[in-house]
């Protein structure tokens, strides 16, 4: 029976790493046919090893670069799928539902829920929390020609994430992580009464 929960605990001990480098990971459809479709496509697969390797090429002397390699040194995995058509909803709306079932599991929460009847846009940010601190980022935007969808992963500060837009193929997330807080108006001083032709 010990060795047995030695054996149990001991393949726990190595699915550790692996399991919190998967932790926020989404399973995105390869989506391979559409590009054929698409006027436009981009799609990028940065697991933790490509990443790192990308990160050595962000130059630490540009302010900007210097800023996303920071962030993307904390993050194990980043996947971009974008997709723009001539013609309106030329795309699977089944893939798109597939990745919302996900992110319908425990942990995961819905920060940003953007609708627009006007432009025919929905915009969805989702966060997976675990042990107190952000470990997964999802978008999903889509809109009659267009579609995409972001997954980030690994520790993730919002306040951070964007230093990433433009860099490895992540477009602009839009995420307000936190409201400023509004500036007073200067206070107006009370009109001075009239003098009191009387007083005199």
């Amino acid at each position: 029976m010990n060795a047995r929960i030695a054996l149990a605990l001991t393949a726990l001990l190595l699915a550790g790493p692996t399991l919190a480098q998967t932790r926020g990971l989404l399973k995105l459809p390869e989506m391979a046919g559409l590009a054929d479709k698409a006027s436009e496509s981009v799609t990028v697969t940065l697991d933790q090893n490509l990443l790192g390797l990308g990160c050595r090429f962000l130059n630490a002397a540009e302010p900007d670069e210097a800023a996303a390699k920071k962030v993307c040194q904390s993050l194990t995995g980043i996947y971009v799928r974008k997709f723009s058509f001539d013609t309106e909803y030329a795309y699977p709306k089944a893939d798109i539902d597939g990745i919302r079932r996900q992110l319908a599991a425990p942990g995961w929460s819905r920060i940003v829920e953007a609708r627009s009847r006007k432009e025919q846009t929905d915009v969805d940010v989702y966060l997976l929390v675990d042990g107190g601190k952000a470990r997964g980022l999802a978008v999903i935007a889509s809109e009659p020609r267009e579609f995409a969808v972001v997954n980030i992963v690994g520790s993730i500060d919002l306040e951070q994430l964007h230093d990433l837009e433009g860099k490895f193929g992540v477009p602009e997330l839009e995420i307000e992580s936190g409201k400023k807080a509004a500036t007073p108006a200067p206070a107006v001083p009370p009109a001075k009464k009239p003098a009191d032709p009387r007083a005199h």
